[in-house]
Parts: C-alpha cells; structure tokens; sequence
C-alpha cells in the first residue's frame, strides 16, 4: 500500500477500534446499592433540583454544567473538506470534544444540527442554554456564522465563541506578536496583505487592529482579487469594513512593501516573485491546509531571512487552534464569564507568546523530540502539548474575566488557581506541594552525577526556577553548554550552575586521596583511586557529599541501580549511613500508593522489613499524609506457616515490642491491604481503618512487578525511587525518570533530615 493508503487504513481504524467513536460518557458518582439510587434520583435529587430552582447558579455545583462544553456545528464549513453536512462533521466535533478533555479537563458533547438556516440554527443553540456553562460554535461557513454567533451572543448568558473566527484570530495574534519581535518590528507601522474574506481571515484581521495594526494599512483580497470600494461582486459587512479606496485590483498589485502576509485562503496563491517584492524580514503566514499558499521552502528560496507560520504540522510555526480554545473556555468557565470578550481574547494572546518567549518545557520536549524548541524564526507560539498552557493562560483569561466585570464567581487568590490548573497536567503537583514548602526554607545544594543528560539539563533549569535549592552537574562543560543551547535552555555552565568536569577539575587531588583514604583496605590503590575519580561520576558525587561540597547526590539517569548503590554504599557507609529499602510513590487516579523495597533488599530478612515500614511512615509523613502500611505476603494472617508469611510475622513482631506512631498490619495479601469490607470478613478484628496506603513486599521481584505493572497499565506516575536509610544525602532514580520527575527527587533531596524525623 502507498503511504497514504496506510495513512487512511490507520485513521480508520483508530476511529474504529476497539469501540467506535473518540468519546464515551463515565458516571462520576457510585451505583452500587440502593442508597446511591435514592441519592443520584428519586427522591434524592429533588432536592438538587429545588436548590437549582431557588438559585440558578448553584447549577454549576450540583450539576456538571459549570464544566460542560457544546461543541456545535451544521457542517457547512468543515476543515479542508468544505459543505459535507452535520452527520459527515461528526468525527470533527468528537475529536474537538476530545482535546477539550484531555488538554483542559472541560467535559465536552458534540452537537451536529442538521439546519443551514442561520437564524434557525440560532435558535436551537439557544435553546441549548440550561445544559451547557458554553458553547463553542464549529465549522459554520461565512457569512452565516457571523449571524449565527451574534444572535447567540446577544441572547444566552455564557459564553459563545465561534472557534473558526476567534480561536484562529487568537494563535495568529500570538504568532504576529512574537513574528515581529524577531522581526524588529511594530504593529503600528507594520503593511499586512491578507488573502481570504472568510470568517477566519476577517477575525484574524480584527483581532490586529485590535493590538495595534492601522486599519489604512490592511489589504484584504478574495477568490475575486482587491477588496475596495466600491466592489459590489460577493461582498457583505465585514468585508466591507477592509475596502480600500484604490485603483489597485489584485494580489499581485498590493503585495509590495509588504511586512505580512497572512493567508487563509488556498493553495500557490503567493508566488516566490511576490515575495521578493515584500518588505525586508518578511513574515509570511501561509495558513491554507493542506497545502499552503507558498511552501516554506520557496518562499526561503527568495527571501532567506523570512518568517513563516504555516497550519501544517510537519513546518516549524504550527498555527493550531488547539493552543487556544481550551484554555480561554478553562477559565471563561473557572470564573462563571457571561462571555468571552475582546479582554479575554488579548489576554489569551499574551499568555501564549509569553510562554513561546520562554524557556520550552521538558514536556513538551518529549513529545517533539527532535525539533529545535528555542524560541526565535522556527519557535514563535509554543506546542500544542505543552503543559504549561493550561495554567498560564487559564489564569490569564480569568484575570481579564474578572477585571472586565463579566465573571460571576471571581477567584480570590489567582496564584492558588494556577497551581491547581498545573495540578491537573502535571499529576505529582499536589502530593508533592508539602514537600517543595519543606525544601524551601533550606537552601540545599544538589549533585547530580549525570550531568551530560538532557533530562538533567532540564531539571536543572527548573530547580533554578522553581526551588531554593543549588543544582552541581557533574559532566564536561563544553558539552553542557552544547546541549543546553540545543534544548533551547538559558543556563550556562559556571554561571548559573557549578560544573564538576571530571577531566579538570581543581579539587580532584582532594576527591581522589579522600576516596583512596576511605577505600585502600577495600583494594583501591592510588591509581585506581584516580582513574575512579576521572570516569565514575556516582562515585564523584558520593565523594562530593562525604567531603561536604554537596549536600546530596541524585544518580542513576543511566546504568543499573544496584552498581550506583555499590558507589554510594561504600563512600556513604563511612558517615554512618546505610541502605535501608528503596520506597516508590505511585499516583494513581484514585490517589497514591507506596510501595516497598523495589530495589534494595531482595530478600529482606524481617529486621530490614521492619526497617522499612519505620522508613515509609517517616517518609510518608514528609507528603502530608498519615502512613496505613500493610505487609503484604502470599499468607493471609498466619493461614501459611512457612514462607514469606513467617518473615513478614517476625517483622511485625518487631515493631511490636516498641511503641509505634503509625499503622501498620498483616501479613495478608495485596486485595485485603486495599479493600478495607475485605480485610474485615477476612481478619475482623484489624487494627487498621479504611485502605492502606504503603504496601511492604517481602520479595524486591514483587514490590517492583507492582510497581511497574502500575505504571505501565493503570497510568501510574512514580515520584522516586526514595533510598531510605541515607539521611536524605543520595538517591538512585529509574532509567526511565522523567525531568519532572528528577525535579520531584530533587525536591525530596532539598530537605534536611532533620525536619521530617
């Protein structure tokens, strides 16, 4: 088959398989009994429906309006395909209720009507108003949806957006506004040349005039050339409102001097000669799709310095409207906004070129691996999948919501709202809030002995940004420097960050005879201590913290975890501190759960299980919350008597003879740890209430099996691993670590021992 035969097939079946559809509907309330039933409907819920009845608003807390989205279209106007009605735009509108979820948490239906009429179709949308806290109007073809739009606006009382005007005005403003920032130039002065009367290119071209662009220097033209006064051949209002007083009849006469050209027309419609004849620096935004009105290539041809933003994936510059419309629908609806205004659009624009001007995310990194993310020429908006938007320009929106006067439920605190949005990409961001608040009244300086990686590079940067704690990379300088101009970083060795260069580093006399003097009975000889000190970074870094230039290490972005324990066992070992169990948090969609030893013990006799359950509760405490450790065993409260059961039974006879300031029980098996009516018919007379939180196996294969059974298949996101027994002064991560998540280690690093016990 040829590629596009492929491509087809496999659009097909990933609307196909294995349920069709992109969407389904999920209860957020339990069914399992009588009593939910008597609650969720009769008689329950009257009383929902009175407390709606007496106060319209409460709507938006007792139902799942004030999070509800509609996304409606008649499919007159779909994407690249044109007229093909309402039941053929369907797989469209899924997919937007798609993008609604899962980049913005907005619940979402589609709403495909079968009415061209505009009034009409008006109606109906109105009458959708009691359902949804928005509406979000979708491929409607031009004029109707300035109809359509207007009469929606001036009738409901939320906020009615028509994407294909607004969203796409939004992202071309972002890209304008930072297009000519490396262009050096200013909306005031700037000549646009625009290509496309539609309803995306007369926002488009409002929105400009809107930051700034003189109306007597916008040129708009059509499939019937110059817009100007006078024309009378497919005209309406709004295209009315860009008519210039001008002999002039075509694209070709108008295009000289020009500093943008913004196409939303067709394709081929601007020629490599037309560019020539632009303005110097020429932004060229060629935004027809599939294919452009002049591909990037031909235009650079020409005119090697120009700026080019296309609709098209596969070019830097994507102008994509997913960039917008969840974020502004975000925080209209956070701030119950009777509308989205001209505030809140301009808003959404700063927020999104403010972000592009910044350094580019980890994140978003991963998901486009390979493309330079720096912002310049090649980087002017930033990623669809960059998490950072949703908390930057949400927050945004909402401030201009609530400083325009249209919300009706004002956030008090809009920092405390931003970091709840980040909460909702970033999974960690809750359960790790307590321990960034611990770490951050102690300046703690962290080593971290890959500091070559990428991942490290990148959590390097955020630590500076978001902690008070001091990143040391371990890794030639040279090389650093290379990467983090390639990643798009702001960092720079010996200025922002301490570089050990294990090649040439002035303290490497100290670091070798300090590691000969703590190991020469163990068989290192003086040039084995040195070669050790040129090429093993972990044992640098060990070294680093034993002789207090460091105050913890983080290691293991590459290698086994058990060859880093080695290094740091026996550098460490020698300041009285010893490996006691590694301790993984899993967060998971119904909230977290520890689990232990992954990676230290494989066989842990009952004094490092019960070394380990002491180590968890501490550790546990570290995130706010109150350790419920279960000791989890094939045996189920003694019914085995050999085996793993009569270790985890001497560990807990243990604990036992000392007064403990946690929970803790078993042995039994992992179902009855996690379902507390379980454990009662099994064992009634438990001493622990509702769930365990932190589950102890007796088996290192089994804890790490769960651990990343848990991952891989229920969503889990692991923050650790956290090596217990060192005092907090080294940690050894999984290859697989993220730089979010080496931001989290780091963070657990930050802390003294000293203030979580």
């Amino acid at each position: 088959m040829s590629d596009n035969q492929v491509l087809r097939q496999s659009a097909l079946n990933y609307h196909a398989l294995p349920k069709p559809g992109k969407l389904e509907i999920r209860a957020t309330k339990p069914m399992a009994n009588g009593r939910d039933l008597s609650l969720a409907y009769s008689p329950g819920v009257a009383e929902a429906c009175l407390e709606i009845r007496d106060d319209p608003t409460t709507a938006a807390r007792y139902t799942a309006r004030g999070n509800l989205v509609a996304v409606v279209s008649n499919g007159t106007a779909v994407l690249g395909l044109g007229n093909i009605g309402a039941l053929a735009s369907k797989p469209v509108m899924e997919g937007k209720a798609v993008l609604f979820q899962k980049v913005a948490g907005i619940d979402c239906f589609d709403i495909e009507l079968d009415e061209k009429d505009p009034e009409k179709l008006a109606d109906i949308v109105c009458a959708l108003s009691p359902t949804f806290g928005a509406i979000n109007l979708e491929d409607i073809k031009a004029p109707d949806c300035f109809i359509v739009e207007k009469l929606c606006r001036e009738r409901m009382n939320i906020p009615v957006f028509h994407d294909d005007q607004h969203g796409t005005a939004i992202v071309v403003g972002a890209a304008a506004k930072n297009a000519l920032h490396v262009a050096g130039k200013a909306f005031e002065d700037i000549k646009i040349v625009s290509t496309g009367g539609g309803a995306a290119g007369i926002a488009c071209l409002n929105m400009l005039l809107k930051m700034g662009v003189k109306r007597e220097n916008v040129w708009l033209c059509d499939s019937h050339g110059l817009v100007y006064e006078g024309r009378a051949e497919d005209m309406n209002p709004q295209k009315a409102a860009f008519a210039q007083a001008t002999d002039l009849r075509t694209l070709d006469d108008v295009i000289d001097g020009a500093d943008l050209f913004l196409g939303l027309s067709g394709p081929n419609v601007l020629t490599p000669e037309m560019v020539q004849r632009m303005a110097s620096r020429p932004i060229i935004f060629a935004l027809a799709n599939p294919t452009p009105e002049i591909v990037p290539d031909a235009a650079r041809a020409v005119a090697p310095d120009a700026i080019i933003a296309t609709g098209r994936s596969d070019f830097p510059n994507q102008v994509n409207n997913v960039l917008c419309f969840p974020f502004i629908f975000r925080g209209a609806l956070d701030v119950g906004a009777t509308e989205i205004n001209d505030e809140m659009k301009l808003a959404c624009i700063d927020g999104i070129a403010e972000l592009a001007r910044a350094t580019t995310s980890a994140e978003a990194a991963a998901a486009y691996r390979g493309e330079q993310l720096t912002f310049g020429p090649d980087y002017l908006i930033p990623k669809p999948f960059d998490p950072r938007l949703v908390g930057i320009v949400s927050s945004s929106v909402a401030r201009a919501a609530m400083d325009s006067g249209v919300a009706t439920r004002p956030i008090a605190d809009l920092e405390e709202y931003k970091a709840k949005l980040n909460q909702t990409v970033f999974k960690s961001a809750l359960l790790m809030r307590p321990v960034f608040e611990a770490a951050a009244v102690a300046s703690r300086r962290i080593v971290f002995t890959e500091g070559e990686d990428e991942r490290v590079l990148r959590a390097a940067q955020a630590i500076l940004k978001e902690t008070t704690e001091t990143p040391i990379l371990i890794g030639r300088p040279e090389v650093i420097e290379q990467r983090c101009d390639r990643f798009g970083l702001n960092i720079r060795p010996g200025q922002d960050i301490e570089i050990v260069n294990p090649e040439n580093d002035p303290r490497y006399y100290d670091y070798w005879t300090s590691y000969h003097e703590l190991m020469q009975r163990r068989g290192v000889t003086p040039d084995l201590a040195k070669a050790i000190m040129r090429t093993n970074t972990t044992a640098i870094g060990a070294i680093m913290v034993h002789r207090g230039d460091a105050d913890s290490l983080i290691c293991g972005t590459f290698g086994e975890y058990r060859w880093h324990l080695n290094y740091v066992s026996q550098v460490l070992a020698k300041d009285g501190l010893r490996p006691q169990g590694a301790l993984s948090l899993m967060i998971l969609e119904d909230g977290p759960l520890f689990i232990a030893d992954t990676h230290v013990n494989q066989l842990p006799t009952p004094e490092q299980l019960a070394e380990n359950a002491i180590g968890a509760a501490r550790h546990v405490r570290r995130f706010g919350l109150e350790p419920k450790i279960a000791f989890c065993s094939q045996s189920s409260f003694g019914n085995q008597a050999e085996g793993s059961g009569k270790r985890m039974r001497a560990a807990i006879d243990l604990l036992d003879a000392e007064t403990r300031n946690f929970c803790y029980e078993g042995e039994m098996n992992v179902d009855a740890a996690l379902d507390p009516e379980l454990r009662t018919r099994i064992f009634p007379n438990s001493r622990m209430a509702g769930a365990a939180n932190v589950l102890i196996f007796a088996h290192a294969d089994a804890a790490s099996a769960v651990r990343n059974i848990l991952k891989m298949r229920a969503g889990g996101l692991e923050v650790g691993p956290i090596l217990m027994g060192m005092g907090n002064r080294a940690h050894i991560v999984n290859q697989s670590i993220t730089p979010r998540g080496l931001l989290n280690v780091a963070a657990i690093a930050g802390t003294p021992v000293a203030q979580y016990g």
